[in-house]
């Protein structure tokens, strides 16, 4: 089945034959497709439901639950059919499945009565569904209407980086200055919170190699940022294992103070895990109002459990860890290609690197 989709895929990049949709269902589906990486919850919802009309003609898809009378499980037939190949095509995609967003996983049916607060595009996503059920024979080519859309954004997206032409140039200076400006600039889009966790892995994939610290250590693949923690089940945003055990965490909040919640989840995180350090950074510092129950919880942590909890700025700590790097060189190019592969990121976040790289002769 999953051949099939990427069939399907195929047959979308030209879409010349497709002459039988209605203008106004034309646009609907465009108009989700063109906000896929904004609406990739929707989008990916779209996709399924489309695809699962193609092949179950009979199935109204509107009842996308299997808790309903005669529906079935969208999120089921999405996480094993639809998402991972949306991934293995380039394409975006969410972490697990687009009934991860909460607005789409209500439980009601998709018809004109859909209580879920979708945004601006819900007309266009129930006026679609609305007409793919009373057409069903029109599935497939609304499908590959949607992914030819999708298709053009996602290499719309797509920015290459050219080679550094003088590394030696390099100077911690110079990067902390741009990963700082790449970190705090108002993208008005969400995900850019991604940033520096892209940045503290990329660090530490060269301080494993080179601090006695981190002998026999390794780095854990990065958990999605849009996937609650109930499903990504991380000790922290970076991990660190040793012998199949979690030896330390990093915790990074971008845009917020570190409070004495954090610091209570992170207590929780700890006992779960027990790794023997635990990082929070922040640029904005610390709650002025929590500090002393902060360092309750740290000390109280510290002689309980043995795990050190080290609290400090985002920005210093990255000045420093850069000083023990071997080769800066390595470093952006590693954060380069991270930056530029995540799905989770959009345009804007990747074509501001590009200008950064020239700005500070990176």
């Amino acid at each position: 089945m999953n051949n099939k989709l990427k069939e399907i895929y195929n047959n979308s990049l030209d879409i010349a034959d497709i002459s039988n949709i209605p203008q106004d269902i034309t646009k609907y589906i465009t108009n989700i497709g063109i906000n896929c990486d904004k609406k990739k919850g929707l989008y990916t919802v779209l996709t399924t439901l489309l695809y699962y009309k193609h092949l179950h003609p009979e199935q109204d898809v509107r009842l996308h639950q299997d808790r309903f009378e005669n529906g079935f499980s969208g999120r089921s037939f999405d996480t094993i059919n639809v998402t991972p190949i949306l991934k293995k095509l380039g394409l975006p995609a969410m972490a697990e499945s687009g009934w991860l967003t909460r607005s789409l996983e209500q439980p009601y049916p998709y018809d004109f009565n859909y209580n879920g607060a979708i945004g601006t595009l819900k007309n266009d996503f129930l006026q679609t569904l609305d007409y793919v059920q009373k057409n069903p024979d029109k599935a497939l080519n609304m499908l590959r209407l949607l992914l030819n859309t999708v298709d053009k954004i996602a290499r719309e997206n797509t920015i290459t980086i050219n080679p550094l032409e003088n590394p030696e140039n390099l100077t911690i200076e110079k990067i902390v200055n741009a990963l700082t400006e790449h970190f705090l600039t108002k993208y008005g889009t969400h995900n850019g919170a991604k940033l520096p966790v892209l940045a503290f892995h990329s660090i530490y994939l060269s301080l494993i190699n080179e601090l006695k610290r981190y002998d026999n250590c390794y780095l854990a693949p990065l958990s999605s940022l849009t996937a609650c923690d109930k499903t990504n089940k991380a000790s922290g945003d970076i991990e660190i294992f040793r012998e199949g055990k979690v030896f330390e965490s990093i915790e990074i909040k971008l845009d917020k103070k570190i409070s004495s919640q954090i610091l209570r989840v992170a207590e929780s995180k700890i006992y779960a895990w027990n790794p023997q350090r635990y990082y929070i950074l922040s640029v904005f510092g610390i709650e002025d109002n929590d500090k002393d129950e902060i360092n309750e919880i740290v000390l109280k942590v510290l002689n309980e459990h043995g795990c050190q909890i080290i609290i400090n700025g985002l920005i210093p700590t990255i000045k420093y860890y850069l000083r023990l790097i071997t080769n800066l060189d390595d470093f952006i190019k590693t954060y380069s290609k991270s930056v530029m592969e995540d799905r989770e990121l959009q345009r804007i976040h990747k074509a501001k690197w590009v200008e950064l790289l020239t700005k500070y002769a990176l």
